[in-house]
């Protein structure tokens, strides 16, 4: 395998030009902040801006992180879901503690919470999974997430089945699927520029007020 250092090296990067932004003239609370930047992350034309990646860690302390999509934010905080038997419900359930973070490179802005995750409620729970496209509740239904898997077709009759059960009894749920909230402890803005010279506001809470600090690019 030939490094990949040359072909890196031309690849363009923090080409935007962001949004005005005066990190000491922002929101007392980030959640304010944080829908000012996706707001203009939308109108910029940033594909998927509620893609985000979470991070967690297993039983080891090793870090695990993969994409999902960020499904509300509320004054409890940033919202997503997936079933508690996956890898990421494992680990979550274990050490309930992660990271997200949000980047949108249309803008030149990223977004980076940490802090404690608490689960939804069963009826949060089920509604949330009602709400979802047929085909995607099949896949919920019918899969064990992230488990090893012996065949494609075992896995593509597995979810046909499930399709066949919801569509006799569009009430059913799974038993896994749940909500999850991280609920930020510290929430990191961040600006690019071209020559490096990024500005970073944090964000950290103690007990119920936030204060807001800069930090060095």
């Amino acid at each position: 395998m030939h490094p990949l250092r040359d072909s890196l090296r031309p690849l363009a990067s923090l080409a935007a030009t962001p949004p005005p932004f005066d990190p000491t003239v922002v929101p007392e609370n980030p959640l304010e902040l944080f829908v000012a930047w996706f707001g203009q992350a939308v109108e910029a034309g940033q594909l998927e801006p509620h893609a985000m990646t979470l991070s967690t860690v297993d039983a080891d302390g090793v870090p695990d992180a993969r994409v999902l999509i960020l499904k509300d934010l509320t004054d409890d905080g940033w919202w997503f879901a997936s079933s508690s038997a996956s890898v990421k419900g494992a680990e979550l359930t274990a050490n309930p503690v992660a990271a997200l973070t949000f980047y949108w490179p249309t803008v030149g802005r990223s977004v980076r919470i940490r802090g404690t995750v608490t689960r939804g409620s069963d009826d949060e729970n089920a509604r949330d999974f009602s709400r979802r496209r047929l085909g995607a509740r099949a896949v919920a239904l019918g899969s064990p997430q992230s488990h090893p898997l012996g065949s494609r077709d075992e896995s593509e009759a597995a979810i046909e089945k499930a399709a066949r059960e919801l569509d006799a009894h569009p009430e059913l749920v799974s038993p896994t699927w749940t909500l999850w909230c991280v609920r930020p402890s510290t929430v990191e803005f961040w600006q690019s520029d071209a020559e490096r010279r990024h500005q970073r506001l944090r964000y950290a809470r103690s007990a119920d007020t936030w204060s807001t600090s800069l930090l060095w690019p």
